[in-house]
């Protein structure tokens, strides 16, 4: 039995060469198809110059050659506005700098509708600027900040509206006025502070004369409230004195009276001698006797009389 004999085919180099490159070929082409699309972005797919829609977030594929795809960030941007001179309705100029904030809502119509979306949004906020701050005063300018901010907003958010973008906020970060105007703002802001320090210092004045007054008035009512009570103690004292001396007088008084009505009449008539005896001896000529005197001076005479009469009843025995 005699087993198959097995022929050799060669293939030429050239062909294997060939065929290697071809492999490698379509393996580049699918690689460089396949899009990896993040959360935060959006991949905006035209084939052959014609939009067929947005592909992401997620694994991808576009044809080589065929299909190409923009890039658009979902994510809040901003873009920074450098210093635009406007006019006030006062005829002062001013600059301004300030920042806009936006999202992108609608991926296919950020890249069909608008070409550059930094530039136009900067050109029509800048527009918008010079008209509202056109409207104002410069007062109003440098106080109403939050106003002009709102305003922009509002107007740019009506523009951008087609454009697929949303206008989150507009800040304005930095508004300078004239060298003049701001002189006279440093000027005036001296004055103010001037004016709150004599202010101050007046009330401070004020209100140290007022607590002065009140402790001169306190203390003028505590004087007099002490010099009351002194002067009704020294009232009472004297009262009090008074009573004792009355009521010392008076039992003096009722002790002489007792002692009075146990002396009998001839004591009190040489009691009145006694003192008659001491008036006489005084250099005066002139006397003055009590009514009593003469009264007391009758028992005496008669005393004298009765003495008299027993005498001369005796020598006439």
């Amino acid at each position: 039995m005699h087993l198959p004999v097995l022929q050799v085919v060669s293939i030429p180099s050239w062909l294997v060469l060939l065929v290697i490159f071809i492999v490698v070929l379509l393996l580049a082409i699918l690689a460089a198809g396949i899009k990896v699309v993040p959360e935060f972005k959006r991949l905006v797919v035209f084939r052959l110059g014609r939009f067929i829609g947005v592909r992401g977030p997620g694994l991808t594929f576009l044809l080589p050659g065929i299909d190409r795809g923009q890039w658009v960030d979902l994510r809040e941007n901003f873009i920074n506005v450098p210093h635009q001179t406007c006019i006030t309705k006062d005829n002062a100029p001013v600059d301004i700098d300030f920042l806009i904030y936006y999202k992108v809502m609608d991926p296919a119509k950020c890249v069909l509708n608008v070409t550059d979306f930094d530039g136009a949004a900067t050109g029509m906020a800048t527009t918008i600027l010079r008209a509202v701050v056109g409207d104002i005063t410069l007062d109003d300018v440098l106080a109403k900040r939050d106003e002009i901010n709102a305003i922009m907003r509002t107007k740019l958010d009506e523009v951008t509206e087609r454009w697929g973008v949303k206008v989150t906020s507009v800040e304005i970060r930095e508004i300078l006025p004239p060298k003049s105007v701001t002189d006279a703002m440093v000027r005036q802001m001296a004055a103010e502070r001037d004016r709150r320090a004599m202010v101050t210092k007046a009330e401070g004045e004020r209100e140290a004369a007022i607590k002065v007054a009140d402790g001169k008035k306190q203390a003028m009512i505590l004087e007099a409230e002490g010099k009351k009570k002194a002067a009704i103690l020294e009232a009472e004292g004297e009262r009090q004195a008074a009573i004792l001396r009355a009521e010392g007088y008076a039992m003096a008084l009722q002790k002489v009276y007792e002692v009075a009505r146990q002396i009998d009449p001839n004591t009190m008539a040489l009691q009145y001698l006694e003192a008659l005896k001491a008036i006489g001896q005084s250099p005066a000529t002139k006397f003055i006797f009590p009514m009593e005197f003469t009264r007391l001076l009758g028992p005496i005479s008669e005393l004298v009389a009765r003495t008299a009469g027993q005498g001369r009843s005796s020598k006439e025995k």
